[in-house]
């Protein structure tokens, strides 16, 4: 995994030493430690395989780590699970960090890498439209389909994104160039 690389985002600096110490030793994984300012120097030529991120930065820069959810490692202070992104109980004790974090390097939430591509053209149309504000019944007029058909991929769409709410449909259309 030496050529496997993390970004750490957190306004904890000891937060950040120790999971870069975990990440270094137990792993033998790179990983770097980053502040707000990250996001000014990014480059996609050099995207790390994962994300850990503190919930104000993550907020702060969601337009950021929405396209990359399946990235992205929301760390927090309780076992509250998030639907959104992944997370890493950053008080737990040191095996139960340990095997979380395995679990995310060795591929564990996968599964949640979507990408407007793996969206049908119509699953495409139908977001589109939803993004657009309208209801059900109009997109099956505008597309000629039942509103069975409708629901059905509205709950691809819903299933295959994550994304479970309107504004956060709209919002990842707007991302990602459907509307």
């Amino acid at each position: 995994m030496s050529d496997f690389k993390v970004i750490i985002l957190t306004f904890d600096t000891l937060r950040a030493i120790g999971l870069r110490s975990i990440f270094d030793t137990t792993f033998g994984v790179s990983a770097f430690i980053a502040d707000e300012h990250y996001f000014g120097s990014f480059s996609t030529t050099k995207e790390p395989h994962l994300f850990f991120v503190d919930l104000d930065i993550l907020v702060a820069n969601l337009g950021f780590f929405l396209p990359r959810k399946s990235k992205t490692v929301l760390l927090t202070e309780d076992r509250t699970s998030n639907d959104d992104f992944p997370t890493l109980c950053i008080n737990d004790s040191e095996s139960d960090i340990i095997n979380t974090i395995s679990t995310f390097l060795t591929g564990g939430h996968e599964e949640e890498q979507i990408t407007t591509n793996t969206l049908s053209q119509r699953e495409i149309e139908v977001l589109r439209l939803i993004a657009s504000g309208r209801i059900n019944k109009e997109i099956a007029q505008e597309l000629n389909i039942s509103i069975n058909t409708v629901l059905s991929h509205r709950k691809n769409i819903t299933a295959k994104l994550g994304i479970k709410s309107i504004s956060g449909l709209t919002f990842y259309a707007m991302m990602n160039g459907i509307i």
